[in-house]
């Protein structure tokens, strides 16, 4: 079955304390995008790649493929004000029927047996996101004082997220709600059952200086 990815880069560099984009920041050498595109492009040199940028960053990272000499094929296309938006962008630009993986930009350490897994459960489902188990103590905050929540319950929602392309299409038909956190509670509202695959610890998002270093020593060289 044909597949696409969308990843999605519209972050900054406010948590981590840079002026410089976080997806656009240095990891090994190179910018942390490239590295996050080229583990798509490792699992399928024929899959679409496609990258949605703020408009504003575009010209900017045009000059560091150049720079770096980056040419894994891919095409980029402008965000929108919230993720909801910029995704949808993203998918107008879609060419294939099938499976589709919305991932984040920042999140470069995921491996080719995770993105395997997520589209093979999206094949069987329509819907599948990668998750990992919650190892902290955590407490629901509520009116008047909070109460602690059976962990064993919950789950940390990773990318890629992927889904059947017609299914995602429908779901980007809803209108924008501020509670769309991810792709999947889009396809959710729409009445798609969302499948959970097993993701990775390692699989982590790049948006602190402790991510960067712990993402530094964690990527293999």
């Amino acid at each position: 079955m044909q597949r696409s990815t969308i990843i999605v880069a519209g972050g900054t560099g406010k948590r981590m304390g840079s002026a410089v984009p976080k997806q656009f920041l240095l990891l090994q050498g190179k910018p942390v995008l490239c590295h996050t595109i080229e583990a798509f492009f490792r699992f399928d040199p024929d899959m679409q790649l496609i990258v949605v940028l703020p408009q504003e960053q575009m010209d900017a990272w045009e000059a560091l493929c150049s720079k770096y000499h980056f040419e894994v094929e891919h095409t980029v296309v402008a965000g929108g004000a919230e993720r909801f938006h910029s995704v949808g962008e993203g998918l107008k630009a879609v060419k294939n029927a099938g499976l589709v993986a919305v991932h984040d930009g920042v999140r470069p350490l995921v491996s080719a047996e995770l993105i395997a897994r997520c589209f093979a459960a999206a094949e069987e489902y329509g819907a599948a996101i990668p998750v990992v188990p919650v190892s902290s103590s955590v407490r629901k905050v509520e009116e008047g004082g909070s109460r602690a929540v059976d962990r064993s319950l919950l789950r940390i929602v990773q990318t890629p997220q992927c889904f059947q392309v017609e299914l995602l299409r429908k779901a980007f038909e809803l209108p924008y709600d501020p509670a769309f956190t991810d792709e999947a509670t889009l396809a959710e509202r729409l009445g798609a059952a969302v499948h959970l695959v097993d993701g990775e610890e390692r699989n982590i998002k790049v948006t602190t200086p402790l991510d960067l270093r712990l993402a530094e020593v964690s990527l293999p060289t």
